[in-house]
């Protein structure tokens, strides 16, 4: 075999490289064992910010205000955020170190249990004020999880891809995320159409959660099924070699090295998180609290502006692996920026139909910049560092961006009584975007797209 002319001397080539019938079979296996995952570990985690829109301030808050329950209930949500930086740190100087695969696996074991156990708590009528501090140590659990699970699942898939599709195999752990959104809807809208209100309050809301079971069953077919990447079996057989290849102190080294390159990163995702949060939670408790809309509706709506997102983000990944990752992502954060306006006054009409078109324009301008992210953010570090790297800048917007932002939305209609605050705020998010993609290095370079061999990022850590 011919060693690519980008690859250092010795290294195999990955395993998406493979054109065999079994290397095919094999790389479809693994996107759909990543987009599975992903997915149920996306709905662990989002089905909370639903019920902490409608259901945890009358469950675990039932002696405050309507607006202080929300707010309270809001503000455990966001622990799950402060948690995930933490969880991507661990997780990456572990998975730097002894692997993907392992990583992974404890990552969606301990969501799928933290979630079940939000399932069993009782609420604040039965053990009165422990009743939310136990909720917040659950979502603090979810939130290591989320956060130690997403560079994994996203390496996993790219590592072991072809170098020219590496963009598209990353947006199956990035599709996950929609997929989530649908699942965790469609579950709850049916726990609770099929009760009254008082049941699905006093044990209906509770389906959902103890549903999460299911993830242990992912966690017993990847372990069995799914090979770490061919590139940290690379970097373990030249460290035997006594090269060096794997890192001891991952986090450290690209911390001190690549500083610079993680906040660009983190700043990547501004315009995404906040604009899916405010979608998928904030408009949630604002539309049935001050627009007087029926839950199930307005569920109905966000479920259905979704499933854009199912075909967007995977055409998004493979356009990156033919123009390059940072156009789509400087398109959608201008995009982002320039639909904020429009987007809030199309759901003060408060027309469910036009309340899509808003959410549903705001998903594709995310999608532009989340799906070339997955590959994008990976392939700005080199492979020794690169789960510490990329798992560092995601989960840094997570808490700077994405756990407030419903917390920040509902404060801000609250005190100013109007919704363009929050249309700046989303405004500002987009043009973070586009300015830290202008900033960052192009990883699939023309150069790189027009060599059958070479691989996107090579050329920034040689």
């Amino acid at each position: 075999m011919t060693t690519p002319s980008t690859q250092p001397e010795g290294r195999s080539e990955p395993l998406g490289a493979d054109l065999s019938t079994t290397g095919r079979r094999a790389s479809r296996k693994l996107l759909a064992a990543g987009l599975i995952a992903g997915s149920i570990e996306w709905y662990d985690f989002f089905l909370y910010g639903t019920a902490a829109a409608l259901v945890f301030p009358r469950v675990f808050f039932p002696h405050s205000s309507a607006l202080t329950g929300t707010l309270l209930a809001f503000s455990t949500f966001w622990a799950g955020f402060v948690a995930r930086p933490i969880g991507g740190v661990l997780a990456g100087h572990l998975g730097d170190k002894y692997g993907r695969k392992p990583v992974v696996v404890t990552c969606l074991a301990l969501m799928g249990a933290a979630t079940f156990l939000i399932g069993c708590l009782p609420g604040a009528a039965t053990i009165g004020a422990l009743a939310p501090t136990l909720l917040v140590v659950l979502r603090f659990l979810q939130g290591l999880a989320a956060g130690g699970q997403w560079g994994g699942i996203v390496l996993l898939l790219t590592e072991s891809a072809s170098p020219k599709r590496r963009g598209f195999a990353g947006t199956f752990g990035q599709t996950s995320v929609p997929v989530a959104v649908i699942v965790s809807n469609l579950i709850f809208m049916a726990a609770s159409g099929l009760m009254p209100d008082d049941a699905f309050l006093d044990w209906g809301w509770r389906v959902p959660f103890l549903a999460s079971v299911v993830m242990f069953f992912v966690v017993l077919y990847i372990q069995a099924k799914v090979e770490d990447t061919p590139e940290f079996r690379e970097l373990q057989r030249e460290a035997s070699r006594a090269e060096g290849a794997v890192s001891r102190a991952p986090l450290a080294q690209v911390v001190r090295t690549r500083w610079g390159t993680i906040l660009l990163g983190c700043g990547l995702l501004s315009a995404t998180n906040s604009l899916f949060y405010v979608s998928v939670s904030g408009l949630l408790s604002y539309g049935t609290d001050s627009l007087g809309l029926e839950r199930d509706l307005l569920l109905a709506v966000v479920l259905a502006s979704s499933a854009a997102m199912l075909v967007t983000l995977p055409w998004s990944g493979h356009l990156s692996d033919k123009v390059g990752r940072r156009p789509l992502i400087l398109i959608g954060g201008l995009g982002v920026a320039v639909w904020a306006f429009p987007y809030f006054r199309l759901v003060d009409t408060a027309s469910l139909p036009l309340i899509f078109v808003a959410v549903v324009v705001g998903f594709v301008f995310q999608c532009l910049t989340y799906g070339p992210i997955a590959s994008f953010l990976g392939e700005l570090f080199a492979p020794s560092v690169r789960y510490s790297g990329a798992s560092l800048a995601y989960q840094l917007s997570a808490i700077v961006v994405s756990g407030g932002t419903p917390f920040l939305m509902t404060a801000l209609i609250a005190e100013t009584g109007s919704t363009v605050p929050v249309a700046v705020y989303i405004m500002v998010m987009g043009l973070i975007t586009f300015a830290s993609a202008w900033f960052l290095p192009e990883t699939n370079t023309a150069e790189i797209r027009d060599d059958p061999h070479a691989i996107p990022g090579t050329h920034l850590y040689r």
